[in-house]
């Protein structure tokens, strides 16, 4: 039976020579994969349609025997190509799509995860890099988790704690007004590293690279 979505590519490999796991972050499904028969290919339908972080309608015949799906028809929405030709930005963008990854469960559904997803991405898009992406994300993404952390939690300035409650409380819109000083973003990066590796156990890849720094 063929099933319809709309997704957000986070990651894509290899499966054959021809063909492509493609992973999507999706309103109906939350995270799916699909396997994309003969993707790569130069003359696939495919072709030109997948890509990380594209966003797109997307059908696919659910497998009976596995989480793996085949991939029927793409249309395209957006590539957010500008996204890939800035490394900052791609770092940022590649490290919150891992944080998903290590926190959801495959097929489940989690409202609100791919308009935060696509709402980050547009907030990098619109803003100079910068570390507020990713402390917004991190502790919107704990708030749909229900793992938000609380002001009060920890030893903080009120410089701090009132970044904490700006974040969780604006849109994007509202974040992109934010004139934080960089004392407090650096209490609150240090803080949700904290918070996370004791309620996740690790935290993925890449983290430090977003805050300026050498490792993840």
């Amino acid at each position: 039976m063929i099933e319809r979505a709309t997704g957000l590519v986070l990651r894509t490999r290899p499966l054959t020579e021809t063909s492509l796991i493609v992973l999507w972050l999706t309103t109906e499904y939350g995270r799916i994969a699909t396997v994309a028969k003969g993707a790569r290919r130069s003359k696939s339908p495919f072709r030109g349609k997948i890509d990380l972080f594209y966003l797109a309608d997307f059908s696919f015949n659910r497998s009976r025997k596995s989480e793996l799906h085949t991939l029927s028809e793409v249309s395209l929405r957006e590539t957010n190509e500008a996204l890939r030709r800035d490394y900052d930005y791609l770092s940022q963008a590649s490290y919150c799509a891992a944080l998903i990854e290590q926190t959801t469960e495959t097929e489940t559904e989690l409202p609100g995860l791919l308009e935060l997803m696509t709402g980050m991405i547009g907030y990098l898009l619109s803003q100079p890099a910068g570390p507020m992406a990713v402390l917004a994300f991190e502790l919107k993404l704990l708030a749909a988790l229900g793992l938000s952390p609380s002001p009060e939690e920890g030893k903080l300035t009120p410089g701090a704690r009132r970044l904490i409650e700006w974040l969780q409380q604006n849109d994007w819109d509202g974040i992109a007004r934010l004139k934080a000083t960089w004392p407090q973003v650096t209490e609150l990066r240090q803080f949700l590293h904290g918070f996370l590796i004791f309620h996740l156990g690790r935290i993925p890849k890449g983290r430090g690279r977003c805050f300026g720094e050498a490792d993840g």
